[in-house]
């Protein structure tokens, strides 16, 4: 696993070249070119690189603990090889997390800047679901495997819809909030 991914690196002491570092690393697993992203004022994105830089090894704790938790609702023979990683996500994209089952291991990354750290497992939980699967979809699987995680885990589990694939979108709901960006600047 590259220093790089882990906010650390043994050469370089410079928080705002971690940050850099890290957000590079990190857009090489998403699904498309452009999904990570922060800002094109070069002030605002050394601001977030920087706090990056200092900050990114604890949040990628945090969300390691919710997928371990994820982890403990199966039998270690079922678990799937998973990563996680906080990114910031571009807005244009409109989602909080996302699943790359594409690359091996799968890969999950959440944008914690555009939830509350109390729903972080909920949307880990989301995209735990996709890796466990293997799928991008929201079907009858899904939303049996979503269940199972959120009583393991204390949350409200889905409820059968007849259209699942709309309502498990948003799954546990996970509210976005109004600047996603202040969390990645260090105001929160």
């Amino acid at each position: 696993m590259s220093p790089y991914l882990l906010g650390e690196s043994p050469v370089i002491a410079e928080p705002v070249v971690r940050g850099y570092q890290y957000l590079e690393a990190v857009s090489q697993l998403t699904l498309e070119p452009g999904m990570v992203d922060v800002s094109d004022n070069l002030k605002v994105r050394d601001r977030i690189c920087t706090w990056i830089g200092n900050n990114i090894g604890v949040i990628n704790a945090e969300l390691n603990a919710c997928l371990e938790a994820c982890h403990g609702c199966f039998h270690p023979e079922l678990r799937r090889p998973v990563q996680i990683w906080a990114v910031p996500i571009a807005q244009n994209f409109g989602i909080d997390g996302l699943c790359n089952i594409l690359v091996d291991p799968t890969v999950i990354l959440i944008d914690v800047g555009r939830i509350a750290p109390r729903d972080w497992l909920g949307i880990v939980v989301h995209e735990y679901a996709h890796a466990h699967l293997d799928s991008p979809g929201h079907d009858r699987r899904f939303f049996e495997v979503l269940s199972h995680l959120c009583l393991g885990l204390g949350l409200e589990p889905p409820i059968w819809q007849a259209d699942l694939e709309m309502y498990l979108r948003n799954w546990p709901h996970c509210p976005s909030l109004a600047n996603p960006l202040a969390f990645w600047m260090g105001y929160f």
